[in-house]
């Protein structure tokens, strides 16, 4: 399956204990990722967090789809991660690292998009940077 990995590092003026609690609840999520709409389905089972994220997506800027994935969450000391599985054929491997740097926090973001094909891959990476990126800022602006 091939694979595409995507790193973006950033800061936020706001420690890595109130950085660990926002990542960590599912609801933080919606308008985190602009994609994100709603999480439902929350359930805690033992170290992990699963849940239903609604993300809308928008083809040829017209054509609206509420795209179901289904997430699970788990979190160390000092990362928050995951993996997101899309009825596409999609699936998604994420890491936000958190260190203690500046008088904040430096967030080392790591998307890995795994999808069945080439032009699926490129379509699913592109369109997880434009998450990624734009979670940066969202993040920066409400924490810190």
């Amino acid at each position: 399956m091939p694979k595409a990995t995507l790193r973006h590092t950033f800061h936020v003026r706001n420690t890595p204990a109130a950085l660990h609690a926002h990542l960590s609840q599912p609801q933080s999520y919606v308008g985190l990722s602009p994609l994100v709409i709603a999480v439902k389905d929350v359930r805690q089972n033992g170290e992990e967090t699963r849940y239903t994220s609604v993300e809308r997506l928008r083809f040829l800027g017209m054509v609206k789809y509420d795209n179901l994935i289904k997430v699970t969450l788990r979190s160390t000391p000092r990362t928050v991660e995951g993996e997101v599985d899309s009825p596409g054929g999609v699936r998604l491997d994420y890491r936000f690292a958190l260190t203690e740097k500046d008088g904040g926090t430096e967030v080392e973001d790591t998307l890995v998009v795994h999808a069945w094909n080439g032009p699926l891959l490129g379509y699913a990476a592109k369109k997880a940077r434009q998450v990624q990126l734009a979670r940066a800022g969202i993040l920066t602006s409400r924490l810190g």
